[in-house]
């Protein structure tokens, strides 16, 4: 059994991959993220809550995210061959920082301490539920509409 390296776009047996600056990735991952974590900001400012809430603002964040990690996944690796900084840029770099499974867990934790354990627990599953869902989705209609574009052709 040959092992794959964790990356399919790069091939660590192959010296000139090896050897492939890594500080245009690393950029196309901070200018992501920066513009992430903006989107994400913008969003939670917009709806805001108590710490005994419901986090509206983080689920949508969350679940958005995930449906929008299926559709990029499923475009740059069956619908066509994407730039190799396409897959940094925006799925670890802008989906990376608009997403915040950590926000989510720290919402959890105050909803429980805020005195409101319900709330905390239903946030908490309905969350990965969504989340899973929403990935699921992103990944299902993109196949289906690119399987509908490529039978149009």
């Amino acid at each position: 059994m040959t092992e794959r390296p964790m990356d399919p776009d790069v091939d660590l047996h192959m010296p000139e991959q090896r050897a492939e600056a890594r500080w245009p990735v690393l950029a196309a991952i901070a200018a992501g993220g920066a513009l992430g974590a903006l989107a994400r900001h913008g969003l939670q400012s917009a709806l805001p809550s108590g710490a005994a809430d419901f986090q509206w603002a983080t689920f949508l964040v969350n679940v958005s995210g995930c449906l929008l990690m299926g559709v990029l996944m499923v475009v740059i690796t069956e619908v066509r061959k994407a730039h190799r900084l396409v897959r940094p840029f925006l799925g670890v770099g802008v989906l990376g920082g608009y997403t915040t499974f950590s926000t989510y867990a720290v919402d959890v934790q105050r909803a429980v301490a805020a005195g409101a354990p319900v709330t905390g627990l239903l946030y908490l599953a309905a969350t990965v539920l969504a989340a899973l869902a929403a990935v699921t989705a992103g990944v299902w209609l993109t196949r289906r509409v690119a399987s509908v574009r490529a039978g149009a052709r």
